[in-house]
């Protein structure tokens, strides 16, 4: 049984296990309808139970599919629907009765130390389906997708992040140490990475590049990445907030500063961070991006069960 709660936790090895059985997958299912399951069904009578905290679109959808085409089953539930919302009933009490009913926990939570005190009273596995500060089965799948476009180690690009410090970028921060590869980020004054995160990108002995100018961002970059300027609950003047994020817009001006061949992802779903022209443009990979998350996070569970090779 293994946790996947932060990609700084998950040695590199086990990182390139998981990308590398998604891909495998991924070429498996060429032939196969969405809900028919892969051969062997490896989670065949395994249930996942999902909590969400917060809304969810693609993170939902793509773990329900995940498991099903192992061979599993899902129950999706909300926190206000459980005695842990609305009746007082105790993290560890609830860790234990998810024990008892499922073989894996997947939480989406706008608390790092829910996952923290559920990990520590699960005897199943738990996945991070986004926290605060992190969004780590996103990210795995980027740079799944970022290798499979690109055709290379993803160590060998350049990666650039245009927008907030949220969660997707401490995870893209991760993965950048763990993966080495070169990344930039753009974004104004006062909304660079914490002091936190900087700090233990240094304890690995690696570098992160910020600028406060996008243009000087993106300069050669292979990829761009974006999300939403306001975030879910984001408690801010959205006015200022988005006034300040203006010269940050990617459009096809700021594409010309990388490299010819540059793609363009983003997490979904979009603000007004990106023109129509690029997100809808020959160098937006978004709807191959979303999808992949399916390969990945079955590979993730696979990992989690102990059932990856």
């Amino acid at each position: 049984m293994k946790h996947f709660i932060n990609l700084k936790d998950i040695p590199v090895k086990d990182l390139r296990k998981i990308i590398s059985d998604a891909k495998k997958r991924k070429k498996s299912r060429k032939k196969l309808s969405t809900l028919e399951a892969d051969k062997g069904a490896p989670l065949k009578g395994k249930v996942l139970i999902q909590m969400f905290e917060k809304a969810s679109s693609r993170t939902r959808i793509s773990f329900y599919l995940a498991i099903k085409q192992l061979g599993g089953g899902t129950l999706t539930l909300r926190s206000n629907e459980l005695h842990l919302g609305q009746g007082g009933e105790s993290v560890a009490d609830t860790a234990k009765i998810l024990s008892t009913y499922a073989d894996g926990f997947m939480l989406r939570t706008d608390s790092d130390k829910k996952i923290e005190n559920f990990r520590d009273h699960l005897t199943i596995p738990i996945i991070n389906g986004l926290s605060p500060s992190s969004h780590p089965t996103q990210v795995l799948s980027d740079v799944f997708t970022i290798e499979e476009i690109k055709k290379k180690p993803i160590s060998k690009l350049k990666i650039s992040w245009i927008g907030d410090s949220n969660n997707v970028l401490d995870s893209l921060i991760a993965a950048s140490v763990k993966f080495s590869f070169k990344l930039s980020i753009g974004c104004p004054k006062k909304f660079e990475p914490g002091k936190k995160v900087i700090n233990w990108v240094k304890n690995n002995n690696k570098k992160i590049f910020i600028f406060n100018d996008p243009k000087k961002a993106v300069k050669g970059a292979d990829v761009i990445f974006s999300d939403k300027v306001i975030s879910l609950n984001d408690k801010v003047n959205k006015k200022k907030k988005i006034e300040k994020f203006k010269k940050f817009k990617i459009n096809k001006k700021l594409m010309s500063y990388a490299k010819k061949d540059c793609i363009f992802l983003h997490c979904l779903p979009r603000g007004d961070e990106v023109s129509n022209e690029v997100f809808l443009g020959k160098s937006s990979h978004v709807w191959k991006q979303a999808l992949n998350r399916v390969h990945v996070q079955k590979s993730i569970l696979l990992y989690c069960f102990g059932k990856l090779g």
